[in-house]
């Protein structure tokens, strides 16, 4: 697989990488941990090389699968993981406690996550959530001392507003930001990009399948474990679902047309989109992986992307992303 620069870090990556959420937390039990190793290890032999993951997912034990998987490859790979949740006493509820990106907590978590992921360096260590209680000059320099101190290479923003990662990277170089970015999911062409783009930022887009809803997977809302963190999300609840479903169907067709699967199309979308955007698609299942991974050798021309995006228009989306809470942590 095609590799690309990590923002401006010296660091390249695999064009498309695993998002390892899913692998043992948000859409129900966790799955068998030997068949998860095997997927993450399946991943790094067709060329993936780049794996996300964050000491909120489970918690920790998100990180402890990624580190067990690829020790044996650490120095092929590029890890990246997340703190700024005060995780706390709310270990049954991830993220519950609120945040803290304190730059002591920072640093506790950053010593916890390399023990985790067996390892002595993070690649790409992104504060989860901007945090309003702590300034963002705070949270960039903790970084910076990081890197300094050679148990980071590189930092990263998740979710945060246009000004914010201004500010971050005045003090530590931002090597990457990462935003949901999908066809249902377009928020980042209202002025991250033209920021990220400016300061030689890439883009890490996660949930780029929307959450599996743009792969015509999830046709039937009872299908969904009870566990499944979908089923708190506006676009997963009745009455919304039901009007995104002619999107899904649209996009069918015209995958159809061309030759592959709907998960290949929304890929393929965002992969023109520039070898800034770095799309992260997660799964459970070997099939599927190697299904996301073809996405990189389907090839759209200015007219497949128009008929795309005439076929699946943000402004026919219904819902928000998030409930309103987890809403109002977004774009700080």
């Amino acid at each position: 697989m095609r590799k690309v620069n990590l923002g401006n870090s010296g660091i390249e990556v695999s064009r498309l990488g695993l998002g390892c959420m899913g692998l043992s937390w948000a859409y129900g039990p966790a799955g068998d941990r030997g068949a998860m190793i095997k997927l993450i290890r399946s991943a790094v032999d067709q060329g993936v090389t780049f794996f996300d993951t964050a000491e909120v997912y489970g918690p920790y034990v998100n990180e402890e699968l990624v580190g067990e998987a690829l020790e044996p490859f650490r120095k092929e790979v590029v890890i990246a993981t997340k703190f700024g949740f005060d995780i706390g006493d709310t270990a049954r509820r991830p993220g519950t406690g609120g945040m803290d990106s304190r730059p002591a907590h920072i640093k506790e978590v950053c010593d916890a996550a390399l023990r985790r992921l067996r390892t002595d360096v993070i690649d790409l260590f992104y504060q989860h959530r901007v945090d309003p209680d702590v300034p963002i000059e705070d949270v960039a320099g903790a970084v910076g001392d990081l890197i300094r101190a050679g148990k980071v290479r590189a930092f990263g923003l998740s979710e945060p507003g246009a000004h914010t990662i201004r500010r971050a990277h005045a003090v530590t170089p931002v090597t990457a930001v990462q935003n949901e970015y999908s066809l249902w999911a377009r928020d980042p062409e209202r002025g991250i990009l033209a920021v990220t783009r400016e300061l030689g930022i890439s883009l890490v887009a996660f949930s780029p399948l929307g959450r599996g809803f743009l792969t015509g997977a999830v046709t039937d809302l009872s299908t969904l474990g009870a566990a499944d963190y979908r089923r708190t999300m506006p676009r997963f609840q009745e009455g919304t679902f039901e009007k995104n479903l002619p999107l899904v169907e649209a996009l069918a067709r015209i995958a159809k047309q061309k030759g592959v699967t709907s998960a290949q199309l929304a890929l393929a979308w965002l992969l023109r989109q520039g070898d800034d955007i770095i799309p992260i698609p997660g799964t459970t299942k070997e099939a599927r992986l190697t299904e996301n991974l073809g996405a990189a050798d389907v090839t759209l021309s200015d007219a497949d992307m128009a008929a795309i995006e005439a076929a699946v228009p943000e402004t026919a989306v219904a819902g928000a992303r998030y409930a309103a809470d987890q809403m109002a942590k977004l774009g700080r």
